[in-house]
């Protein structure tokens, strides 16, 4: 089985990659979807954050949550370390169970902040303008102006990630000038 990690800062288009990927039969799974799991099926971060504003209804608040780690850096590591270890733990487990598939995509927006780039094989990197993807996310998130550019840079710089990736598949055009790069894409690893 060859593990590709999907990377791309936040509103770069990794999602639709997902989707083409699955139009395709491809086993993708999404990090994204491992946390938000996390967060509601066990009690670690509602108990870690229980004296900040982070709760609704009696649940802890996904979108609470975010905004106080992004705008506080030493609780967003707080976060991160407990969290990290346990999407770890569920992706160790998936490579197992995907162990017979030719290839597992994983959607990890976080790759290369929290070291994870040595458990994959292959790394794809969605690379988008920082002023695409601020339009993306007041469009689609309802984002503030503020809060959209804390979010961007909260992450480590593309051309970072752009140098250490296998792949780079650029997104600042139409959804369908993108998925017929990840067409392509497919065909080249087919």
């Amino acid at each position: 089985m060859i593990k590709y990690a999907i990377v791309g800062n936040i509103a770069s288009g990794k999602s639709e990659m997902e989707k083409v990927l699955e139009e395709h039969n491809f086993v993708v799974l999404d990090t994204d979807l491992i946390t938000h799991d996390i967060l509601i099926d066990r009690p670690n971060v509602a108990q870690a954050f229980s004296d900040y504003d982070v709760f609704e209804y009696g649940k802890l608040s996904k979108d609470k949550l975010g905004k106080l780690v992004f705008s506080r850096p030493e609780l967003k590591e707080k976060l991160e370390s407990i969290v990290h270890p346990l999407i770890l733990e569920e992706l160790k487990s998936a490579f197992k169970v995907y162990s017979d598939e030719p290839f597992l995509f994983v959607s990890v927006p976080l790759l290369y902040e929290a070291g994870w780039e040595k458990i994959f094989d292959k790394t794809i990197f969605i690379k988008a303008d920082d002023e695409c993807r601020l339009n993306r996310l007041i469009t689609r998130n309802g984002y503030s102006l503020d809060y959209a550019k804390t979010r961007i840079n909260s992450q480590q710089s593309q051309a970072e990630k752009v140098d250490k990736s296998d792949y780079v598949i650029e997104n600042n055009g139409t959804k369908d000038e993108f998925r017929q790069k990840i067409e392509e894409f497919i065909k080249s690893i087919s």
